[in-house]
């Protein structure tokens, strides 16, 4: 008796240990993951914003006799519209974003089950 459930509690240990490295694995990807995606989020932002400035700039000096105030004007509207999107793009983007740690709750279910399936 006193074997069994050494055993039991070995193979226990281990399974806990390995559901743990996974765990593991899969929240320094997830921080990698994030970290990458905010790097280039700042480099796409700065770069788009820069770009954006400068064409506002060379449409308003464009029209700066004739209509400068409705060329200033229709630059703040193309900006408000490219933020609404933004917004809706990343709100999407976080509604559909698959849970963290799948694959570990993956894995404890199959565990659970198996240990189930024992009883």
């Amino acid at each position: 008796m006193f074997r069994s459930l050494s055993r039991f509690s070995s193979t226990l240990l281990g399974i806990v240990h390995t559901r743990i490295e996974l765990l593991r694995t899969e929240l320094q990807e997830e921080v990698q993951y994030a970290a990458k995606l905010a790097l280039w989020g700042f480099v796409a932002a700065f770069a788009g914003l820069m770009a954006l400035f400068m064409g506002a700039l060379t449409v308003v000096f464009a029209f700066w006799d004739t209509h400068r105030l409705a060329a200033s004007l229709a630059m703040v509207g193309l900006f408000v519209v490219i933020a609404i999107a933004a917004v809706l793009v990343t709100s999407h983007k976080l509604r559909t974003k698959p849970p963290m740690l799948d694959a570990t709750l993956a894995e404890l279910a199959k565990d659970r089950d198996r240990l189930r399936a024992r009883s």
